[in-house]
C-alpha cells in the first residue's frame, strides 16, 4: 500500500507522526466507454460553453453558481488563504463510547501507521484506547476538506473513520411515518421468531459478490468464445401474499436451511469415518491375501520337494 497523506495525531501535548492509507478498495469490474463498431476508446474534450473553444486543463478553475445564474470563479490562491487549523494534524477532541456514534455519520476508512520516531507513543495511545472501550473523536483536514472523525483500534492498528457533519445527514420525512399501521400480535410474534431463527454470529467470509462473479464469468466466456449461460432466477413469493403466511413459511425455510446445513456436516463426518473404516478393512484384506499367498507358496514348495524325492527313488530301483 502507498500512503496518501502524512501528518500527526495531536493528543494533549503528545504528537505522534503517522502515515495515512486507504483501508478499503472497491472490487467492481471496471469498464471503458468504447465505440460499438470497432472497440475504440471514447475521449471527451473540455469545451467552453461561451466561446466553444477547447480549454486546456491548466486554464480550468472552480466556479460556484449563484441562484441568479452568475458564476463566482475561485482560484488556487483563494483556497490557499482559507484557514484549516487542523492541516496535517489529527486533533483529538474527546473520547466517547462507540455505541453513541451513529454509523450513518461514517464516511471513509483509513489505516494509520506510525513513523519510526512515533512508534512508542503510538503503541501507548493504542493500548490505552483499546483498554478504555472508547473511541477518540477527532478533527482532520484531508484534501482541503475538514472533517470530524473517530479513532479506534482494529487488529493492532489505528483506524480513522472520517465522518459527515450533522447537517449533511438528511432528515427522515416519509408519508408512511404518519400513517396508523395496525400490526397484529401474531404477526409480531412470528417476525420475532424469524429473527431468532436466523440469528447467528457474523462472518463476512460466508458471503460473496454473486453479481461480480457472474459478470466476470460472462467476460471470461466471451474471451474464450464460449456460449454465455444465464443463471436461473430465484423463486419469488407471489405478490400480495398474506403477511402471516409469508412469515411462517420464512421461519420454516430458515429452520430447514439450518437442518440441511447440520445434516450436511454430519454426512461429511460420517463419510470420513466410513472411508476410514473401509480403508482399514481393505488393509486387512490385503494382509490376508498376502498371508494366503505365503501359505500357498509353502504348500507348492513342499509338493515339489516330494515329487523330486519320488523320482529319485524310482531311478534307484531301475538301476538296481
Amino acid at each position: 500500500m502507498r500512503s496518501i497523506w502524512k501528518g500527526a495525531i495531536s493528543f494533549g501535548l503528545v504528537t505522534i507522526p503517522v502515515k495515512l492509507y486507504s483501508a478499503t478498495e472497491q472490487r467492481d469490474v471496471a469498464f471503458h466507454q468504447v465505440h460499438r463498431e470497432d472497440g475504440g476508446r471514447i475521449k471527451y474534450k473540455r469545451v467552453c460553453t461561451v466561446d466553444g473553444d477547447e480549454v486546456p486543463y491548466s486554464d480550468i478553475a472552480k466556479g460556484y453558481e449563484l441562484p441568479s445564474g452568475e458564476m463566482v470563479v475561485l482560484t488556487d490562491e483563494d483556497f490557499a488563504d482559507l484557514p484549516l487549523s487542523t492541516s496535517r494534524r489529527i486533533d483529538v477532541l474527546q473520547f466517547t463510547p462507540l455505541e453513541q456514534v451513529d454509523p450513518i455519520y461514517f464516511n471513509k476508512t483509513y489505516y494509520l501507521e506510525p513513523d519510526a520516531q512515533g512508534v512508542k507513543p503510538y503503541v501507548l495511545l493504542r493500548d490505552a484506547l483499546e483498554d478504555s472501550d472508547k473511541v477518540a473523536v477527532v478533527k482532520v483536514a484531508l484534501r482541503q476538506r475538514e472533517s470530524l472523525g473517530t479513532l479506534r483500534v482494529r487488529d493492532g492498528v489505528f483506524v480513522l473513520e472520517t465522518m459527515l457533519w450533522p447537517d449533511e445527514v438528511r432528515e427522515t420525512d416519509f408519508p408512511f411515518m404518519e400513517e396508523d399501521v395496525d400490526v397484529r400480535p401474531q404477526e409480531l410474534q412470528m417476525a420475532s421468531s424469524l429473527i431468532d431463527t436466523m440469528t447467528s454470529d457474523f462472518d463476512p467470509g460466508e458471503y460473496k459478490d454473486a453479481y461480480r462473479e457472474a459478470l466476470e464469468s460472462v467476460i471470461q466466456a466471451k474471451v474464450e468464445g464460449r456460449e454465455v449461460v444465464s443463471p436461473e432466477a430465484p423463486e419469488e413469493a407471489p405478490a400480495g401474499a398474506d403477511l402471516l403466511s409469508a412469515l411462517r413459511a420464512s421461519v420454516e425455510a430458515a429452520k430447514k436451511g439450518r437442518t440441511d446445513k447440520g445434516d450436511g456436516a454430519e454426512r461429511k463426518a460420517a463419510g470420513s469415518a466410513k472411508a476410514g473404516s473401509r480403508a482399514g478393512k481393505d488393509g486387512a484384506a490385503k494382509s490376508g491375501r498376502g498371508t494366503g499367498g505365503a501359505k500357498a507358496g509353502t504348500k507348492a514348495g513342499a509338493k515339489k520337494t516330494a515329487d523330486t524325492k519320488a523320482k529319485a527313488k524310482s531311478g534307484t530301483r531301475r538301476t538296481a
